[in-house]
């Protein structure tokens, strides 16, 4: 069996990404780094102060340059932002530097976790739904299309969500383990 590669977690705000990170990263034995609160240890300052003073731009470019770091060290697990997959850049160094899990949830979901979290700029007006909603029509396409794998986070516990993102990486990195786990099971 081959070493597992970085593994990246995309997905909308409220997926699950920071805590099935760590304890991904934990069953690895490897270091867990969420790219948000690693820009916010930079920078001495929580992301809404980042957006009030530097405005979504500021913090996009602040993200990248996170991303970049982040995608070249070994044997990492890292948690992106929601909106990490905006820029191509950032795309394109999670595609070539590691297996990228996209965890996938529904809005209604979304709400639920992030209803009391007052450090998502995005999400400070009236109508959260539709914000999410919008969110998620722009970026669900680029998730899908930088993912190797996507998993169901709904109705979940995080324990159940990191056993199947191990079993679909260790098939991804090798194959024949599906002929393994196949001829086990006809033997049995």
């Amino acid at each position: 069996m081959q070493d597992l590669p970085n593994l990246y977690l995309i997905g909308p705000m409220g997926a699950g990404k920071s805590t099935i990170g760590r304890l991904l990263a934990a069953e690895l034995s490897r270091p867990f780094f969420d790219s948000d609160h690693a820009i916010q240890d930079r920078c001495g300052a929580d992301i809404p102060w980042i957006f009030d003073v530097e405005g979504e731009l500021g913090f996009r470019q602040r993200e990248s340059q996170m991303i970049d770091e982040l995608t070249q060290l070994p044997n990492v697990v890292v948690a992106t932002g929601g909106g990490a997959v905006l820029r191509e850049e950032n795309r394109r160094a999670l595609r070539e530097r590691g297996t990228v899990i996209y965890l996938l949830t529904t809005v209604d979901q979304q709400l639920k976790r992030t209803a009391k979290d007052r450090n998502r700029p995005l999400l400070q007006c009236d109508n959260r739904e539709q914000v999410l909603i919008d969110m998620f029509a722009t970026r669900d396409p680029l998730y899908r299309a930088t993912s190797d794998i996507t998993v169901r986070t709904d109705r979940r516990s995080p324990r159940a969500v990191v056993n199947e993102i191990l079993r679909r990486v260790h098939r991804l990195v090798d194959p024949l383990e599906i002929a393994r786990a196949t001829s086990k099971k006809v033997s049995q």
